[in-house]
């Protein structure tokens, strides 16, 4: 597969594809004139980067996730512990981001919205 097919089929863009390539998760083969040549298991690890990119993995995680994939004598004790730490920060983001919600609720209601100068969304951001 040239890499226009593949990103078709992973749903990958190919500058992604070059970038997993440049800093070393997928080694593609390459014809007599140098352009990339896709395998069917270049494939499978593709759409395993990208389903695990879309929950959020960083490339580190998602280098270790890889490597434990293709270790068939892999304890899955290791993948568990791995996504148990991702959703541990994913969690809390979460709970930083229903706080800013809070926040933001609070403030807009606290906000008359009016032609007056008074606004306390402005005088929350400015305190020290």
């Amino acid at each position: 597969m040239t890499i226009g097919e593949i990103a078709d089929r992973t749903g990958l863009p190919a500058k992604t594809i070059r970038y997993y390539e440049d800093i070393g998760l997928i080694r593609p083969a390459r014809d007599s004139s140098g352009y990339r040549v896709f395998a069917e298991t270049d494939f499978h690890k593709l759409a395993f980067l990208g389903r695990a990119r879309a929950l959020g993995f960083s490339i580190g995680d998602c280098r270790t996730l890889l490597a434990l994939y293709e270790d068939e004598n892999r304890a899955s004790a290791d993948v568990k512990r791995l996504a148990q730490q991702h959703l541990e920060t994913v969690e809390g983001k979460i709970a930083l981001l229903e706080a800013m919600r809070d926040t933001l609720r609070d403030l807009i209601h606290s906000c008359a919205g009016d032609s007056r100068p008074d606004c306390p969304i402005l005088k929350d951001l400015a305190k020290d």
